[in-house]
């Protein structure tokens, strides 16, 4: 007999943004791989739910996109997020943004804002107009954020319908710096959320998964592994172990030791 919690996770969990359904949880970035090749054979083990891509990273001097590039992400018929990486105003974003979809043909966009070039921190204080934007001129936008509640509720009311704040800054590796305001965006609100940048082991995307994120996305910790294929499939499977763990329902902890063995009868040496 099939629980009720496999039928669920079998045919009802699929992750869903702006509407739309995505086959998998992971979403994996397309920079930094040794080569075309081993991108594209991490992808094809992971099969994560949308790969991204950076217009300005991939274009030309003449503002053409390479189209070795572009060839491989159609021959890999994986959704395409185009991000606006390296975009320092809302200007730049916006440009960058209508670029892409129609390069990509695609509405989607995942908007970068960047404010510190050290931190690669976004601009908290122009992001949520910049979003505003971008969702009136139709785009699906998921903000990369930090993990600060207001600012996500902020970008929430403008209309993000899914929000991706960082563990830790891009490309650290160190995983979950704040899990305490990371768990309190996800009591507080009610939209997908995916952790984007800082995670560096598979067992940081298993955590942030079993505390409810709802997808995580990665890139350097695959691109710069030893092994990138091998890794984007160990990533793949953290993913889906810690969703599995947070719907199945994760024990209390507790204060004291608590015997998982029940004694039954008394032991033959207590007799008289």
């Amino acid at each position: 007999m099939t629980s009720p919690f496999l039928k669920q996770l079998n045919n009802s969990d699929a992750l869903v943004l702006y509407g739309e359904t995505f086959a998998s949880r992971l979403l994996l970035g397309t920079s930094r791989y040794p080569s075309p090749q081993v991108l594209e054979h991490a992808v094809q083990l992971s099969n994560p739910g949308m790969i991204t891509a950076s217009l300005r990273r991939q274009s030309s001097s003449t503002g053409e996109v390479h189209s070795g590039f572009w060839d491989l992400l159609k021959k890999m018929a994986v959704p395409v997020l185009p991000n606006t990486a390296g975009c320092h105003s809302p200007q730049e974003v916006v440009t960058t943004a209508q670029m892409a979809r129609e390069v990509f043909e695609t509405d989607w966009i995942k908007l970068e804002l960047i404010g510190d070039d050290y931190t690669l921190q976004p601009d908290t204080l122009r992001l949520v107009s910049t979003a505003e934007t971008l969702i009136k001129d139709g785009f699906k936008v998921l903000p990369y954020c930090t993990e600060d509640l207001i600012l996500c509720q902020r970008l929430v009311d403008v209309g993000c319908q899914a929000i991706m704040p960082w563990a830790a800054p891009i490309g650290t590796g160190q995983g979950p710096l704040n899990p305490y305001a990371m768990k309190l965006l996800r009591d507080r609100l009610n939209v997908p959320l995916l952790v984007d940048a800082g995670l560096g082991l598979p067992s940081h995307a298993c955590s942030v998964m079993e505390w409810g994120f709802d997808g995580v996305l990665l890139n350097t910790a695959v691109a710069l592994a030893d092994d990138p294929i091998v890794m984007a499939k160990a990533f793949s499977l953290a993913v889906k172990a810690g969703r599995s763990a947070y719907l199945s329902g994760v024990m209390q902890a507790q204060n004291s030791a608590q015997a998982s063995t029940p004694l039954v009868g008394t032991p033959f040496w207590h007799q008289e």
